[in-house]
């Protein structure tokens, strides 16, 4: 069970705008990040995993989007489809 907490996605949103400011959607779906559920030091969830890509889940996968943070490093966006934000991985925070 996900301990879903309130999140403020404002440093998402700027750091889009900033990596990706042609993809205009990217900015208002992770503006809609609002809880998560942090499972680890290197990964944030926003949508609930739970049976991944099955019919009638929450996340069904569509594609990544890498940002690159000045301090974070690498940030990948897990986009789900309907231009959901699934959650975001700090791959400088990854064991090893």
């Amino acid at each position: 069970m996900l301990n879903w907490k309130t999140y403020d996605p404002t440093w998402l949103v700027e750091l889009a705008t900033n990596c990706h400011p042609e993809q205009t959607w990217l900015e208002e779906a992770l503006s809609k990040c609002t809880r998560a559920a942090q499972v680890s030091d290197a990964y944030i969830y926003f949508v609930d995993p739970s049976d991944p890509n099955e019919p009638g889940s929450e996340w069904q996968f569509e594609e990544n989007i890498v940002m690159e943070h000045p301090t974070e490093g690498d940030l990948v966006l897990d986009i789900l489809k309907g231009h959901r934000v699934g959650g975001v991985e700090f791959l400088q925070r990854l064991p090893g």
